[in-house]
């Protein structure tokens, strides 16, 4: 893999936003191909005969797995060759995963179909947020990557509603929607390809860019606790958040059957693009200002956020009206979409500017093994568990209902962050400075 040629004047502010949009939409098609096998969950389950713990295995460690591993090496190329390149051809073959899904006979071959997704998307945001972080200066960063972040609300509605155009009210079959959402992923790498240079890479000491090891770079990431902090964090509150997103259409069709499917996926995809879309914004606009005056804001806002949202969601899972369960849903979608910018900007930030794409990855393979690959599958199992005793809708809702934990170990842990945060960013400011 050969670098390519990079930016040397400083781009302009048009372009920054230019290349901040695209990588926006590339990290909103990791979204649609990881989000459509929950949303097309009750199609699937039917199709080929699957239980709960099936999909639960489908929707988290298949794709998991292989995305947390290989996410290491291709940090570890993107701190040292083009990044852009690496993008493009990890958009490439997610997309195309994700269509050869759609020729799915079995559980076994979907699952092969999900780890080729997982390996793809891979390469998607550590490469992302190394690019971003040397277009943005620190003080920028939370409502850059926030704005990034953009890209999982916007991507799970789009997931939304290209199941409710292509299902047609469950008319289609979802292995159209699975061929629909995959294929224009590669019409995206192309023009990300050809349109985006890659960005200089400031700071680094001496000019070498690959200087430092992949055993040192870990080493020196694990020994931040703010690091280690936000990331637990927001991988304990990604937990609740991925079972959620990936069980939250079966939770409705078992327990508030009187709404039809077609309005479930319209309603969702609203609620994703605009109440989780602004709390994704606004928590990105909010730690930057707030950490302008007191850095603990970083840590500070996600606890606060989750405090309003999960008692929200608790309630959510016992009303008995649908509609009042959804807009008590709305909430913890608002609030948990506040700590994705100051996380993201806290692993930028605290990290050596050579290893910034390993700090992505490394976050990604901690966030994702305990909340991708954890929170759909635990959910499965548990509900695949009690399911001949409490009948499936109900052991579907205990199963939603132990989500109260990670979500509190979440707050906690954001609490005790907010305590190291002003050394750790001390320290990191001093590392730059000798660099």
């Amino acid at each position: 893999m050969q670098t390519d040629s990079t930016v040397t004047a400083a781009p302009s502010v048009a372009y920054r936003r230019y290349v901040l949009l695209i990588l926006t939409l590339v990290y909103a098609f990791n979204f649609v191909d990881r989000q459509i096998i929950g949303i097309l969950s009750p199609f699937i389950k039917a199709d080929l005969g699957l239980d709960d713990a099936q999909l639960g295995w489908l929707k988290g460690f298949a794709f998991a797995l292989l995305y947390t591993v290989v996410g290491i090496p291709i940090a570890w190329l993107a701190d040292r060759y083009s990044r852009v390149n690496i993008v493009a051809i990890s958009l490439t073959v997610w997309s195309g995963f994700t269509a050869l899904s759609g020729f799915a006979t079995s559980f076994m071959s979907l699952a092969v179909a999900r780890v080729g997704v997982g390996i793809g998307e891979a390469g998607g945001s550590p490469p992302s947020h190394s690019m971003i972080s040397d277009l943005y200066k620190p003080t920028e960063r939370a409502k850059a990557l926030a704005i990034y972040s953009l890209g999982i609300p916007f991507g799970v509605m789009a997931a939304y509603f290209a199941a409710a155009f292509f299902l047609q009210g469950g008319t289609t079959d979802w292995r159209t929607v699975m061929l629909a959402v995959g294929i224009p992923g590669v019409v995206l790498a192309l023009l990300l390809k050809f349109t985006v240079k890659e960005p200089k890479r400031t700071s680094a000491p001496s000019g070498n860019v690959g200087s430092m090891k992949l055993g040192e770079a870990i080493r020196t990431l694990l020994k931040i606790p703010t690091w280690w902090g936000m990331c637990l964090g927001i991988s304990f509150g990604s937990f609740g958040n991925y079972a959620i997103s990936t069980w939250i259409i079966d939770f409705y069709v078992r327990i508030h059957s009187e709404v039809s499917i077609q309005e479930l996926l319209i309603s969702f995809g609203i609620i994703n693009g605009t109440a989780y879309a602004l709390g994704v914004w606004l928590g990105g606009v909010i730690a930057d200002k707030w950490g302008k005056k007191n850095r603990r804001g970083y840590a500070l806002l996600p606890a606060y956020a989750l405090i309003i949202g999960v008692p929200c969601f608790v309630a959510s899972l016992y009303v008995g009206s649908a509609w009042v369960s959804i807009a008590l849903l709305t909430v913890l979608l608002f609030t948990s979409g506040m700590y994705l910018g100051p996380c993201f900007a806290i692993a930028q930030t605290l990290a050596p500017v050579n290893a910034r794409a390993m700090s992505t990855a490394l976050f990604f393979f901690v966030l994702n093994i305990i909340a991708l690959g954890g929170g759909p599958t635990l959910i499965g199992i548990i509900s695949n568990m009690y399911s001949e005793t409490m009948g499936s809708g109900e052991a579907l809702r205990f199963s939603l209902a132990l989500l109260t934990i990670p979500y509190v170990l979440s707050i906690v842990i954001f609490f005790w962050s907010s305590k190291k945060i002003e050394k750790d960013w001390a320290a990191a400011e001093e590392r730059q400075a000798a660099a």
